[in-house]
Order: structure tokens, then sequence, then C-alpha cells
């Protein structure tokens, strides 16, 4: 700047500049946590499949009887997943994720839901979610 108050072209140009890469540096940071946001949201609901296909597994392995009771967490999304013979899917937010079990003999497909609380146990040799 000179005496006069006039700015020139070139402080002008740097303000530009610097305001430009610091709305970059912003929308980085931000699709930045949206990006972690997301990668966590996943990972907790792989988790709960996991537990579950595990849980499903021990009583499978083990005799007539057997049971072990399961509650399914509340996430920041609901979520459904449906049983099948040998695959769990979860769906939730408009994704989905599968996890492959050991094929059982269960008496038919199960939909479970979150924030419920489940019996599975296997009578007469097959699975049965109540």
């Amino acid at each position: 700047m000179n005496e006069k108050g006039f700015i020139s072209i070139e402080a002008i140009f740097s303000i530009f500049i610097i305001l430009l890469i610091a709305t970059s540096l912003l929308f980085y940071a931000q699709s930045n946590l949206e990006s972690n946001k997301n990668i966590e949201s996943t990972f907790n609901h792989r988790l709960i499949l996991d537990n579950l296909a595990n849980c499903i597994n021990q009583v499978n392995s083990n005799g007539d009887g057997f049971s072990k009771k399961v509650l399914l967490p509340q996430k920041e999304y609901s979520y459904k997943i449906t049983v099948e013979k040998s695959k769990l899917t979860i769906e939730y937010s408009n994704k989905k994720g599968e996890v492959a079990i050991l094929p059982i003999d269960i008496s038919r497909n199960y939909e479970l839901y979150s924030r419920r609380t489940y019996l599975i146990e296997k009578q007469d040799g097959k699975i049965v979610i109540l």
C-alpha cells in the first residue's frame, strides 16, 4: 500500500491466493472428517455382524439344547440383519454388508433388528432364533 490508501494489485492478488488456499484446506479437512465417520460406522456395523456370526457358530457347534442370548446394540443408524443358511446380511442407511458363516441348518430365514434381544438355540439339530 502507498501513502494515499490504495491497495496495489499484488496485495489484492496475495490476499486472494491466501483465501483460496484456506478455503481448499477447510474443504479437505471436512471431507476427511466425513470419510472417517463413514469408516467408523462401517467398522462398528461389521463388528456387530461378526459377533452375531460367532454366536451362531458357537450354538451350531454345540449339542441340542445349547442356547445363547444376544443383544443387538443401537448405533447411530438402526439396522436389520438377515440370517440365511450360509450368510448374514446387515442393511443400514442405504448400505449393505455380508459375512459368510458355516452352513447351518435353520428352520427358516430370520430378520433381526437393532436394540432387541434374541435367543439363539439349537433344537433337534436346527438353529432357532427367538
